[in-house]
C-alpha cells in the first residue's frame, strides 16, 4: 500500500504502511514516515457511502469549523491534503482515499473498562454538540438518507411484513406486535422536528465509545472520530444511540434475555457527562427528549433488525441462523426495561439539567 501514500502531502517519506484497527466498513492503514510522523490513511467504502465527495465535504466543513474553536491538534481530526490540494483522492481503479494526522498518545476502547470511560465518551459527544451548536446543520449532506427517520423505518418494516419474502413473519408475531404497538410513539421526535419544537443539529450518528479517542495517560476525552455519518439530525438521537449501546448490560446479540437490562448507573453517568458538556447549548425541549431519544434509538434499531430478518438478512452481516432476530429481541427487551424505569430516567435528566 506504500504506493497509495504518494497521493498525500505527508511530512517525510513513508517507510511503512500497515493495516490498523478493527473497522468493518473502511480499510484503515497506519503510515509511518522517515521524519518520525504517523498518519491514518483510509480507503473509503464507496458501496456503503455512495456519494464520497459529499461525505468528504461534510467532514472538511465540520473539522475546519472545529479547528477554529480548538487549537489543540489532538482534539480535532486533521485531514491531510492530497498532492493536488484536495481532501481525498480517487485512484485509477475508482477507489477513494483520505488521510488524517495520527492522534498521538491516545487509546480507543471497544467497551468501557470502568464507568469513567463511559462518562468520558459522554463528555466527548456532548462537547461535539457544544462546539457545533452554531454550525448551520442544514448545509450538510445526508450521507445515508433517512438514517434516523424512525417513521420511515416503520414503513420499511410494514413492507417487509406484507411481502414476507422468506416466510418468517408467522414465527415472529410477538416481535411484530411489540414493534407496531409503539409505532405512533416512534414518530414523536420527527414530528417535533417538523413542528419546529426541536432544532436541527449537526449529529454524529454513531456515538459508540470506540469512536472517541482518550488520552492514554489521563484517560480523558480527546476527540470524536469516524465522521462518515456526520449529517443533520437530532441531539437526542446521538444521546440515545450511546445509551442503547453503552448502557446495556449484555451484548447486542445476547440470546439469554434475562441478562439484558439498561444499567441506570451507566445511564446516569452518561447524562451527567453529556449535559455537563452541552447542557447550556441545548433547548429545554431537547433536554426533555433525552430519555425518549434513548428509547426511540433502541426501538428503531430493533425494528431495523426485525425488518432485515423478515427480508432474508440482506443488510446486517449475520454469523448464525436467527442472528438478526436475536439482535431484535435484545433491543426490544431494552425498550421494555426503559419503559419500566421511565420515571427514574426522567428524574436523572432533571437532576443534571442546568435550566431546572
Amino acid at each position: 500500500m506504500l504506493e497509495s501514500c504518494s497521493f498525500f502531502r505527508f511530512i517525510g517519506t513513508p517507510i511503512s504502511c500497515e493495516r490498523y484497527g478493527n473497522g468493518h466498513i473502511n480499510v484503515t492503514y497506519l503510515v509511518r514516515t522517515d521524519a518520525g510522523r504517523d498518519y491514518i490513511m483510509q480507503k473509503i467504502n464507496h458501496k456503503v457511502f455512495r456519494d464520497v465527495p459529499a461525505l468528504m465535504r461534510n467532514i472538511h466543513a465540520v473539522t475546519s469549523f472545529l479547528r477554529i474553536r480548538e487549537p489543540e491538534p489532538r482534539r480535532v481530526l486533521t485531514l491531510i491534503e492530497t498532492t493536488e490540494g484536495a481532501v481525498y483522492h480517487r485512484d485509477a481503479q475508482g477507489d477513494y482515499w483520505r488521510a488524517y494526522d495520527f492522534i498521538t498518545d491516545s487509546i480507543c476502547l471497544d467497551k468501557p473498562e470502568v464507568l469513567e470511560d463511559f462518562y468520558q465518551s459522554a463528555v466527548a459527544f456532548g462537547g461535539f454538540q457544544n462546539q457545533l451548536a452554531d454550525f448551520p446543520a442544514d448545509t450538510l449532506n445526508e450521507t445515508i438518507p433517512h438514517f434516523h427517520d424512525t417513521p420511515d423505518r416503520y414503513r420499511k418494516l410494514r413492507a417487509a411484513i406484507q411481502a414476507d419474502s422468506h416466510g418468517r413473519a408467522g414465527e415472529v408475531q410477538e416481535e411484530i406486535a411489540f414493534a407496531l404497538a409503539r409505532e405512533q410513539e416512534a414518530a414523536t421526535m420527527m414530528d417535533m422536528l417538523r413542528a419546529g419544537t426541536l432544532p436541527l443539529r449537526v449529529t454524529h450518528n454513531d456515538t459508540k465509545l470506540n469512536n472517541v479517542m482518550l488520552d492514554k495517560n489521563t484517560r480523558t476525552a480527546l476527540c470524536v472520530i469516524d465522521l462518515d455519518t456526520v449529517m443533520p439530525g437530532l441531539a437526542g438521537n446521538d444521546f440515545g444511540d450511546s445509551i442503547r449501546f453503552g448502557a446495556s448490560t449484555a451484548a447486542e446479540d445476547e440470546r439469554d434475555l434475562s441478562l439484558v437490562t439498561m444499567s441506570l448507573p451507566a445511564y446516569e453517568v452518561y447524562v451527567k457527562g453529556f449535559l455537563s458538556a452541552c447542557g447550556e447549548r441545548l433547548t429545554a425541549s431537547e433536554i426533555d427528549t433525552l430519555p425518549m431519544g434513548a428509547k426511540l434509538m433502541t426501538l428503531e434499531c430493533g425494528v431495523r433488525f426485525l425488518t432485515d430478518y423478515l427480508s432474508g438478512d440482506t443488510y446486517f452481516a449475520t454469523h448464525r441462523p436467527g442472528h438478526n432476530l436475536d439482535r431484535c429481541r435484545t433491543q426490544f427487551k431494552l425498550v421494555a426495561d426503559m419503559e419500566h424505569k421511565w420515571q427514574q430516567m426522567t428524574d436523572i435528566v432533571t437532576k443534571y439539567r442546568r435550566d431546572a
